[in-house]
């Protein structure tokens, strides 16, 4: 399929919803009745990055869900937004109301993970499951990836957006830190468009620039995966440049008391190349939840 063709078949597959005066886009797969899981999504992706990940979960008797975060994606980019994890957090709640959704498995992803922890810090009682995958807990230690660090400078921000949104740029950078090589080039090019998106990657660059990487922040984050009030597990690509296994998973399964950390081989984006292997794990924390 063409760029165009993809992205015009992400749209046909959602639906737009309003969440704290917010317009936004959810995609839903698998039967109305069954154990929701909310899948959320880090940078520089969009509920996009989730389409093969949702059918796997339909197969497995449970009802995806995944919607794009202010600033990404298909959402709206309102320039006074709080694009912070706080401000993120307390959206991505609010959305949980607006679709519906009492009690959810969560699936967090690279900043989705700090965005999850808001959500279940603020109502743990909303929480079934986590899934991490290749994210941050302990954010006060976090580093960028070089590939990431200059957005999130005031002034080597919109220099280095206007290099990596270069098609060819991009998707050297992707396929480096990102995706394996079975993945076409035109879904890599459609993560660009929607993260570039109506607004010129602005909010994006307002995103990269709110990090909260305090140690008030760890601390909560290792409470909301530490927790005995639900299971947690994790899921991480071996291969991963950006948060690597050895540091950024370790830090992890310390916080979330696992013995060991299940990996496959893939790099960041493991929703790309690894599909069925996350829907596995989630139901299988499904199974086990309390």
């Amino acid at each position: 399929m063409s760029v165009d063709e993809l992205l015009a078949a992400h749209r046909q597959a959602g639906r737009e919803f309003t969440a704290a005066g917010v317009r936004s886009f959810v995609r839903e797969q698998g039967p109305i009745d069954a154990e929701p899981v909310v899948c959320l999504h880090g940078v520089p992706a969009s509920s996009f990055v989730y389409r093969a990940v949702l059918p796997e979960l339909e197969r497995r008797g449970l009802r995806g869900t995944a919607f794009d975060l202010p600033g990404l994606g298909l959402a709206a980019r309102p320039e006074d937004f709080d694009y912070s994890w706080t401000g993120l957090g307390g959206w991505a709640t609010a959305a949980l109301d607006a679709l519906g959704l009492d009690r959810v498995h969560l699936v967090v992803h690279d900043i989705g993970g700090p965005v999850g922890f808001e959500v279940a810090a603020a109502a743990p009682d909303r929480i079934r499951s986590i899934l991490l995958l290749n994210t941050i807990v302990a954010v006060d230690t976090f580093r960028r990836p070089w590939v990431m660090e200059p957005f999130a400078h005031a002034l080597a921000g919109p220099a280095w957006l206007a290099t990596a949104q270069l098609p060819l740029v991009f998707r050297t950078l992707m396929r480096t830190i990102g995706v394996g090589r079975d993945v076409p080039s035109p879904a890599i090019e459609a993560h660009l468009r929607l993260l570039i998106g109506d607004d010129a990657g602005r909010a994006f660059l307002r995103i990269m620039r709110s990090f909260e990487r305090t140690t008030e922040k760890r601390r909560r984050y290792e409470a909301v995966v530490g927790t005995d009030a639900y299971p947690v597990d994790l899921l991480w690509g071996s291969k991963d440049p950006a948060l690597p296994l050895r540091t950024y998973g370790t830090q992890a399964r310390l916080a979330a008391r696992r013995d060991n950390i299940p990996t496959v081989p893939g790099k960041h984006f493991l929703q790309e190349d690894f599909p069925a292997e996350i829907a596995a794990a989630v139901a299988t924390l499904a199974g086990t939840a309390f």
